[in-house]
């Protein structure tokens, strides 16, 4: 039912007495014709009472077709007994382009009036122009003029949106941060700018983009040999700074649409994975995926699209491998482990998995549902009185979520878990990075006066810092695989492992040596003071059904 607007009429003189001392005000007849505007109308579209009376709501608008349009939908809303509001573009008597907040008032007819409209508009000009200034520089990166990496992908969604076929072509220049001939940030932006200008000459006609300090990105529609051939332009035309020829190689790599990848962010990573490989190989070219790259991404890109699928039909599964205590001759501690098992794919495990969960956010889902399950196993032990903790892994962008702490514990409150059945581990990654944000170490440290243990995963493989081992709230540290592995064959590995043995219990904490698969291992590792041992010789990961509580020997 249409609101009968004719009931506001006798109010309308006292409310747009008040209205127009802010208000630019238009008045139109049945027609469309204007019969009134005010000041505020007159200064800032410059047109004169003589002039734009008579003349019709749609002169008012740019000849434009897509203008005419959105003033035929504002006329048809008015005529039908809706009010209309939005943003218009209009134009001046001299044609000049302003943008109004509109609200369009229908105005129906009565015994003694006519139909009749009534436009209201606030100037929102100077808004609209910051607006576009901020979007050209959100656009165009200052130092070169290409486009900026947020341009970029809008410009390749579009391109997949309208069906195009393109190359997508990863250009880095080699050894940018060493090249000694570079002195000063005056020669690096001048060399970036006749760099940005050769891609420019060579790429013609084609879209150029900087994502980052040395890094480039081209689209066009031509394959690898014409993007081979900027190389030999490079050579012909070398840069000079200061009089002095710059030695300049690059490496790239490219990436078909739709032949390689299908979105975005696939082409992003499978370009920088085959400019990876050709950097590994000595740099200098421009290649496509080589096939093992090819193949690897691609089952990446499948994990990443079935993820979601298997979160919701609760395909993942979590399993637990033992640790053994060597004080006790116990099984103190399970690692809980989350698993999938594909048709398709076949086994994902973590190492596969977890990256790819923290790159599409599913992490946070997968974090909760393994520690959910973990926490609920714990508790019934608890209950039972097996004397066994549960370790989960954790990542730094859950705990770059400040309601971390408080999922934690809500995760345990409904479990009935104790918080000290519950171990969380961390990567030497997670310390690093949680050393420059103190809302995580807050996040650790409340979640260790509640009861919970850390440990320190992967150690002796990640960061060169021990700063983190004095401000984490660490109690525990996992001897990384990797160096389990040359234990008994390399001579410096046995010599750093004990150093680290010795390192870690000199600051109190307690010492794990992952990947343990051989009694001679063992041996070794428990002679240099390891406390606990995890790996295939002491079990494999099993289901919650198959753990037996035993003592090993």
């Amino acid at each position: 039912m249409k609101p009968d607007y004719g009931q506001f009429v006798p109010e309308l003189p006292d409310i747009m007495k008040s209205l127009e001392q802010f208000y630019m005000v238009t008045r139109t007849d049945g027609e469309g014709s204007i019969t009134y505007t005010n000041k505020n109308f007159l200064e800032i579209s410059k047109w004169t009472p003589k002039r734009v009376i008579g003349r019709t709501l749609w002169q008012m608008f740019p000849e434009t077709d897509a203008s005419q349009k959105q003033a035929h939908v504002i006329w048809d809303c008015v005529i039908a007994g809706t009010t209309w509001s939005g943003t218009v573009e209009k134009i001046t008597r001299d044609g000049e382009p302003y943008f109004v907040n509109m609200i369009a008032i229908p105005i129906m007819p009565t015994e003694e009036e006519p139909f009749s409209a009534t436009f209201l508009e606030l100037n929102i000009t100077e808004d609209i122009q910051l607006r576009d200034q901020l979007q050209q520089i959100a656009f165009i990166d200052y130092e070169t003029g290409l486009m900026s990496r947020y341009k970029l992908e809008k410009t390749v969604n579009d391109f997949i949106e309208e069906g195009k076929h393109f190359s997508f072509v990863f250009i880095t220049i080699d050894h940018y941060y060493t090249l000694k001939d570079l002195q000063s940030s005056e020669s690096k932006i001048e060399l970036i700018k006749s760099f940005s200008n050769r891609l420019k000459r060579y790429f013609q006609d084609n879209l150029i983009a900087r994502i980052g300090v040395n890094e480039f990105i081209v689209l066009t529609a031509f394959g690898e040999w014409y993007v081979q051939g900027f190389l030999l332009f490079l050579e012909q035309q070398p840069i000079y700074i200061d009089n002095i020829a710059i030695p300049i190689s690059v490496s790239g790599g490219v990436v078909r649409y739709p032949e390689d990848q299908k979105t975005y962010n696939h082409l992003m990573k499978a370009a920088l994975i085959a400019t990876k490989d050709v950097i590994e190989h000595g740099g200098g070219k421009i290649s496509s995926l080589t096939p093992e790259s090819h193949k690897v991404l691609n089952r990446r890109a499948i994990i990443d699209q079935k993820m979601f699928t298997a979160l919701d039909h609760n395909n993942l599964q979590v399993v637990y491998q033992p640790q053994f205590d060597l004080a006790s001759g116990k099984v103190t501690l399970y690692e809980a482990l989350v698993r999938w098992e594909d048709n398709d794919l076949g086994m994902i495990m973590p190492d596969e998995l977890i990256p790819i969960a923290e790159e599409n956010g599913l992490i946070h889902d997968i974090g909760a549902f393994v520690l959910e399950e973990a926490a609920t196993l714990a508790a019934h032990w608890n209950r039972k009185d097996r004397h066994a903790s549960i370790s989960v892994n954790t990542s730094v962008r859950e705990f770059s979520n400040t309601q971390m702490k408080d999922k934690v514990i809500d995760i345990l409150n409904e479990t009935k878990c104790p918080a000290s059945c519950i171990q969380l581990e961390i990567t030497e990654k997670f310390a690093f990075q949680a050393e420059e944000e103190s809302s995580i170490i807050l996040q650790m440290k409340e979640l260790q006066d509640a009861g919970i243990q850390f440990a320190l995963d992967d150690f002796g493989t990640g960061y060169a810092s021990f700063r983190y081992m004095q401000h984490l709230p660490i109690t525990k540290v996992k001897i990384d695989k990797l160096f389990v592995n040359s234990l008994t064959t390399q001579p410096k590995t046995q010599q750093l492992v004990e150093g680290m043995i010795r390192f870690s219990k000199s600051m109190g904490l307690y010492v794990i040596a992952e990947g343990v698969e051989t009694k001679e291992q063992y041996n070794l590792l428990e002679k240099m003071g390891v406390d606990a041992i995890q790996g295939y010789y002491i079990g494999m990961p099993v289901t919650s059904d198959d753990i037996k509580f035993e003592v090993i020997k």
